[in-house]
């Protein structure tokens, strides 16, 4: 059965009562774990409370480590409002949920990750290109991606990040356990500690997991590219 990661921060989570089993096939189940940073518990008792600290990416790595041996064969993270970024996410966790499949956007990633968006977009190490001038970085500052990943791989990384824009993936949990216990304890460590972790994390999840997530052939050096709305085909594998 596949899991539904949500980090949510006050946002309505109506949409999730759309993702019900009958909406998808009589056959299809997800599990839904909701884990809440809002100040109060608006969420509702089942969800999951974390300290409002180290926005997505710590309530991701939190659910790795807690869950590392009893991971879903697939997990889904999403944000509590994931569709700024993924406008087709409802349509693509109902067909997911039916049957993993590789639909015609999948093309251009790796078997076993899957960004979840569309929009792809690249930053260099020093979050000059998308970073510093995002209109929500009110003070202008670049984004320290070469330290990050030395914090967190003892490396210097790439001179540049192409990933897709919101910080939502499916992974299959044999791409999580590839890499040990121990290094997503140091991960979470890192989503608490280093500056802007979150947005460094956006920009790497693929690298966490040991992966390049979008194939370099089909991106033929592009930057930037805008993604089409998935369109349901029969499932391959």
């Amino acid at each position: 059965m596949p899991e539904l990661v949500v980090a949510r921060y006050t946002e309505d989570l109506n949409w999730l009562r759309n993702l019900s089993a009958n909406r998808v096939g009589q056959s299809a189940s997800l599990r839904v774990t909701i884990y809440d940073k809002s100040p109060d518990a608006s969420a509702g008792p089942d969800a999951v409370r974390l300290p409002n600290v180290g926005r997505e990416a710590h309530t991701y790595l939190h659910h790795i480590v807690s869950r590392y041996d009893t991971l879903a064969e697939w997990t889904v993270f999403c944000q509590g409002k994931p569709f700024d970024h993924a406008f087709d996410f409802k349509k693509f966790i109902r067909a997911f949920v039916s049957q993993p499949v590789i639909h015609e956007n999948f093309d251009r990633f790796v078997s076993g990750f899957y960004w979840l968006g569309h929009l792809i977009d690249t930053d260099d190490k020093q979050g000059q290109r998308l970073f510093q001038p995002w209109s929500k970085n009110e003070d202008g500052r670049g984004l320290d991606l070469r330290g990050f990943h030395r914090a967190l791989f003892d490396t210097d990384g790439p001179e540049f990040y192409t990933f897709v824009l919101g910080a939502q993936f499916a992974v299959h949990r044999n791409v999580v356990q590839s890499q040990p216990l121990a290094f997503y304890e140091r991960a979470l460590a890192v989503a608490i500690t280093f500056p802007d972790a979150a947005h460094c994390f956006e920009r790497s999840w693929d690298r966490v997991f040991g992966l390049t997530g979008i194939d370099p052939v089909w991106l033929a050096g592009r930057q930037t590219v805008y993604l089409k709305p998935m369109k349901h085909q029969n499932a391959v594998g």
